[in-house]
């Protein structure tokens, strides 16, 4: 399959002319003999074949491709969807300040380069889609135009692709107008949003890809490496763009677990010293490679960013020391026995808080209380989230070893109601399965034990002291080894709807993190900085690349998995192929003009009738093979399955993993799985067109001795024609769906009627249909 060939170039399923000189296992570039073409090339077919012609044919094809794209790019001058994210991404790179993000930071970094060059000083924050630019004095059209550029030149390396597997000047046309006048495609690449460059680096992954697969008969040349290790390296660029850029990673790997295995077989006469001198070129090319040059954008990113900013608090302690100006780094002090201290829930940054109101002796669904104090999460300041840190050891008068440390054991004291923080085996208001929070007084031993809680700091050593703002820590409750913990869930009018707080029987529940906001007072009320004296001004710590990299990819995978709210405009793979609904990018409602994403429906319907054309056509040849019939020749066989099942592969690694995900899907995820079903969409067209392919494509070389008799793919005069016509629609098409792809001019609403061809599409501004009503 990843061998690129050239085109799939025969008519449809139709009983051809045997071939009884061909042997059924040879491979496409490895027949003696192919299909002789009943007549020579049409004249214009032979003019548009040549090198001049197809550079003129990619030269307006690019032309138009930057004229669509950057057209009208100053409008709207204002924030649009989800410029609000990845401009102020940009904004955080030219100020330096950290931030976090699901996606990987290359495409963003290409942003901030961007605003930097063009004059942006960072100060817009892109808070609110419908901001203004201009008032605001952004320049945003340079911003925008970066990804402009990389639409733009998506459509002439599509337009590669389909002549470096062999396809022909007007097949290789056709494919690329389904991207270049693609409303959706156009409308991604007009805004600052990471689309556009995932899509041009995926498809430099294909193109280079197959250049590689083309030197076969070249192997470990200079030309051969070359193109391995640049498809590493736009492979690391994609993945490096955007977090589902992993799946062209995928791509590529199922490709190469395919020529691998190919390259296995003994009948290939290779040997296994030869497999392994491939195994191992792949594995630089293709793993080595994009791996170094993926940690590359994350080093770039952390050196960048050493302020301290808004993703702050989504990073370790550790991780915040790095920060300049890092509240951590500033404010954290080691805690002693007898400080008074305020501690807040890691997650949902309540405190922890108690007051003299009692559960009451019975719960709602008939459970019997302890009538305890209340201990409860509450959001604001008070004084009764005041606790001090009572020992359970003796401790010297003065010096560090009254410092409270990793494992220690420790009593927490309520100041205000002088009573003992306590857990016991009673259940919890709301959750039966878990420990009831209460407190229990001060000069009563005789529930001592139940007083006592292991203080478990996150990610330390033995000994290492306890710190206010940087010292998370879990409070484990030494007799039943439950870990204090909240959740969102509100109390009762009885606890005044505040958050509940239980023991969850899970001692090392990650969400059962907390911290020391705030030491209130120190021991005897002496002064925090009298007690640790003058002290040099602190300058950000050091930490491991590769942990600060680890640890924010884990972060980056969990957050993209909790993507899980409900959008509006959120929609299900199935929907995509079928534009069964778009996005609504943008609206302003004094001119009702709109953005709203959409693709060209002609294209997109197109390609999903030449995928399940492609799919009828494997299909019904396989099926035909079992009863003994070969109604396909077998060198565009092998095309079939090798160029055509390579794009269909793109297809499928970039589409089905979607509906495996639970998380927010949007129709914009689908446009890599577009830009390869517009490959297909040529092969198949080429096959309906041709009984023959153009023959050979790899470049001859010493393993490949035999003579080769150079065919070409008959379309004749009906390709172009057909071309030709296909692509006025297509523009006919864009042009009527302009307006919601630039967001100009405004529309009245019977307007807006007329352009929402399907009825699932949720446009704005539209009119309201009245019938008429009989006399």
């Amino acid at each position: 399959m990843p061998a690129a060939s050239s085109s799939v170039t025969a008519k449809p399923l139709r009983q051809r002319k045997p071939l009884s000189h061909i042997d059924d296992t040879q491979q496409d570039e490895e027949a003696d003999h192919v299909y002789k073409p009943p007549r020579d090339p049409h004249p214009i077919e032979r003019i548009l074949e040549t090198d001049k012609a197809s550079a003129i044919v990619v030269a307006v094809l690019t032309f138009l491709a930057f004229a669509l794209r950057l057209f009208k790019l100053n409008q709207p001058d204002q924030v649009v969807f989800d410029e609000v994210h990845f401009g102020k991404f940009a904004s955080y790179y030219i100020l330096r300040t950290y931030y976090f993000d699901v996606h990987p930071p290359f495409a963003k970094l290409l942003f901030g380069l961007a605003g930097w060059f063009v004059g942006f000083d960072g100060n817009f924050q892109f808070e609110n889609i419908g901001d203004s630019y201009t008032v605001h004095h952004v320049p945003y059209i340079g911003m925008r135009a970066l990804p402009a550029i990389l639409g733009s030149l998506t459509v002439p390396v599509v337009y590669a692709i389909m002549k470096q597997t062999g396809h022909s000047t007007v097949i290789a046309a056709f494919s690329a107008c389904l991207i270049l006048f693609d409303n959706a495609h156009i409308a991604q690449s007009r805004l600052i949003l990471l689309d556009a460059t995932l899509i041009f680096f995926m498809s430099l992954t294909i193109y280079s890809y197959i250049r590689f697969q083309k030197l076969r008969y070249w192997e470990f040349s200079a030309q051969w490496y070359v193109w391995l290790i640049l498809t590493g390296v736009f492979m690391a660029c994609t993945w490096g763009s955007k977090v589902n850029g992993i799946l062209t990673v995928a791509t590529i790997g199922v490709a190469t677990m395919i020529d691998l295995w190919e390259l296995l077989d003994y009948k290939k006469g290779n040997s296994m010293e030869h497999f392994w001198k491939h195994f191992q070129a792949r594995a630089i090319g293709f793993i080595l490679v994009p791996f170094v040059i993926y940690l590359s954008f994350f080093y770039v990113h952390f050196a960048i960013l050493t302020q301290s900013g808004p993703g702050d608090s989504f990073m370790s302690p550790a991780f915040q020391e790095t920060l300049s100006g890092n509240e951590m780094l500033l404010n954290s002090h080691e805690i002693r026995y007898f400080d008074t201290v305020s501690m807040r829930h890691k997650d949902s940054k309540v405190f922890l808080h108690s007051h003299v109101e009692r559960y009451p002796l019975k719960y709602d669904d008939g459970r019997i209380s302890s009538q305890g104090q209340q201990v409860t999460g509450y959001g604001h300041n008070d004084t009764n989230n005041f606790w001090q840190i009572i020992p359970t050891k003796s401790l010297p008068e003065t010096g560090r070893g009254r410092i409270v440390r990793h494992d220690d054991m420790i009593q927490l004291l309520h100041v205000n109601t002088n009573t003992l923080l306590l857990t016991h085996d009673v259940a919890s208001p709301l959750m039966p399965t878990n420990q009831e929070f209460t407190t229990w007084a001060r000069d009563d031993t005789s529930r001592y034990n139940d007083t006592l809680f292991r203080l478990h700091l996150l990610d330390a050593h033995d000994g290492e002291a306890w710190k206010s703002k940087s010292g998370y820590f879990r409070l484990i409750h030494v007799p039943t080894r439950v870990s204090m913990w909240t959740h969102s869930k509100q109390l009762p009018e009885w606890a005044f709807k505040q958050q509940e707080i239980n023991g969850n029987k899970n001692p090392t529940e990650k969400t059962a993190t907390w911290f020391v906001d705030e030491i209130v007072s120190a021991e005897n009320g002496e002064d925090l900085k009298n007690r640790t004296g003058p002290s040099p001004a602190k300058v950000p710590k050091s930490m491991n690349f590769f942990r600060k990299w680890a640890e924010l990819q884990l972060l980056m995978m969990q957050h993209n998995a909790g993507l899980t709210a409900s959008h509006p405009y959120a929609s299900s793979p199935i929907n995509w192929p079928f534009l069964l609904s778009g996005i609504s990018f943008w609206t302003e409602n004094d001119d009702q003009r709109q953005i709203y994403l959409i693709g060209n429906i002609l294209g997109w319907w197109t390609c999903v009738v030449a995928l399940s054309i492609f799919v009828g056509i494997l299909g019904a040849d396989l099926l035909a093979r079992r009863r003994n019939n070969k109604p396909i020749e077998e060198p565009v066989r092998n095309r079939l399955w090798n160029s055509t099942g390579f794009f269909f592969v793109v297809w499928g690694v970039h589409y089905a993993p979607f509906f495996l995900m639970n998380r927010q899907l949007f129709i914009h995820h689908y446009l890599p799985s577009h830009l390869a079903s517009a490959l297909i969409a040529g092969s198949v067209l080429n096959f309906m067109l041709s009984d023959t392919v153009n023959y050979p494509i790899s470049l001859q070389g010493p393993k490949d001795v035999r003579h080769k008799k150079f065919e070409h793919a008959d379309i004749g005069l009906k390709g172009p024609i057909i071309v030709v016509v296909f692509a006025v629609l297509l523009f006919m098409m864009f042009a009527f769906m302009a307006p919601l792809t630039y967001g100009t001019p405004g529309l009245t609403g019977e307007q807006v009627n007329a352009k929402r061809l399907l009825s699932s599409w949720t446009l704005h501004f539209a009119a309201k249909t009245t019938a008429d009503v009989p006399a």
